[in-house]
């Protein structure tokens, strides 16, 4: 399975219109999960990161048809011009550690 992590930094006054244009990937039917959150801040390091796009796919076909959906650009397009900075990764949780090394 590939785990598809994406972190958005949003002015506060744009925050809820990029939840919204965020929103509509929930809607593209190749994900197993999906979900958009906010992030509530409560790591004293990590506080950055506004907004954060969490997915499941079966493998890298269904991230890539996702990814090809034409709500994926709808969202992009509403999203880029408002969000400041977006970080993304995508890891194969078949390989990942899970206990010490």
């Amino acid at each position: 399975m590939i785990r598809h992590i994406v972190f958005f930094t949003v002015q506060e006054k744009h925050l809820e219109e990029v939840r919204v244009g965020l929103s509509i990937l929930t809607g593209i039917p190749h994900a197993r999960l999906l979900e958009i959150g906010t992030n509530v801040k409560t790591d004293q390091l990590g506080t950055e990161v506004d907004l954060v796009v969490y997915g499941e796919f079966d493998d890298e076909a269904a991230l890539a048809a996702y990814k090809a959906h034409p709500d994926y650009q709808r969202s992009i397009e509403r999203v880029r011009p408002l969000r400041e900075k977006r970080i993304a990764a995508d890891y194969d949780s078949r390989t990942a550690v899970t206990r010490p090394l």
